[in-house]
């Protein structure tokens, strides 16, 4: 009959020698975890509260030494024009209905103009702009680029598309410190949100790709002409209807 070689054991020396191996780990693993943990909750949050501000907004806050210097008025989409909704997908994101966080379509096109030694075009979807200025902070460095990407795939996961377009219309710069569509309704055309005209609309959004030199007060030929082009471009997708699928109010 074979012998049977009992299982050795450490001893009390050893265990207590591995303990702080064993702590270390569990605080390794605990480091990594809990700052996703963190972000779900937070994102998960944010689904059902308004948020108070946003990462760029506190920049500019913190920029100025005064809360003084932005200007954020919160308005739930109920009292947001329909027109600004599709003025703001027909400037940014035309596929924002059907993609995922990310417009892969775009992105190929960036990259093959870039190859081409063209200039750089913007790919950013609707949902990238949003966790990128509500989370984190301007730059081009592969860390931001990292969070950017997991916070963009969370609020995907968490948030339903007419929450995003809400916040986005209500946390986008339309000119130095002024956030969202109300402040910027009330600042350039003395209405609400809730008022604004297709053109009106379609001006704010014109500004969106760079609300510092781009302005609504005297908007310049470039501004102009992309106007025209964004109110062109809802009609071709149907004007407000075309959220409907994924955005109704």
């Amino acid at each position: 009959m074979p012998r049977i070689i009992p299982e050795r054991r450490l001893s009390g020396s050893k265990r207590r020698r591995n303990r702080p191996r064993r702590r270390l780990r569990r605080w390794f693993a605990l480091l990594l975890v809990a700052p996703l943990l963190a972000s779900v909750l937070l994102v998960a949050l944010l689904r059902v509260i308004d948020p108070p501000g946003s990462a760029f907004m506190l920049a500019q806050a913190i920029d100025a030494g005064t809360l003084a210097a932005v200007d954020h008025r919160w308005r739930d989409r109920s009292a947001l024009s329909p027109e600004l909704a599709i003025a703001l997908v027909a400037a940014e994101d035309q596929r924002f209905p059907s993609h995922h966080g990310f417009d892969l379509d775009a992105i190929e096109s960036a990259f093959d103009a870039g190859q081409r030694g063209e200039r750089l075009r913007g790919a950013s979807t609707i949902t990238q702009q949003v966790a990128k200025n509500l989370f984190l902070w301007s730059g081009r460095s592969w860390l931001r680029k990292g969070l950017e990407a997991g916070f963009t795939l969370l609020i995907e996961a968490l948030w339903p598309k007419q929450r995003i377009l809400e916040v986005y219309a209500n946390i986008a710069e339309f000119g130095p410190g002024i956030y969202g569509a109300e402040a910027a309704a009330q600042r350039y055309f003395d209405k609400p949100a809730a008022a604004l005209t297709p053109s009106e609309a379609a001006l704010l959004a014109a500004v969106l790709p760079n609300p510092r030199t781009h302005s609504v007060v005297e908007p310049g030929p470039h501004v102009r002409r992309r106007q025209a082009w964004i109110e062109r471009q809802v009609a071709q997708l149907g004007g407000p209807a075309y959220l409907d699928r994924c955005c109704a109010r």
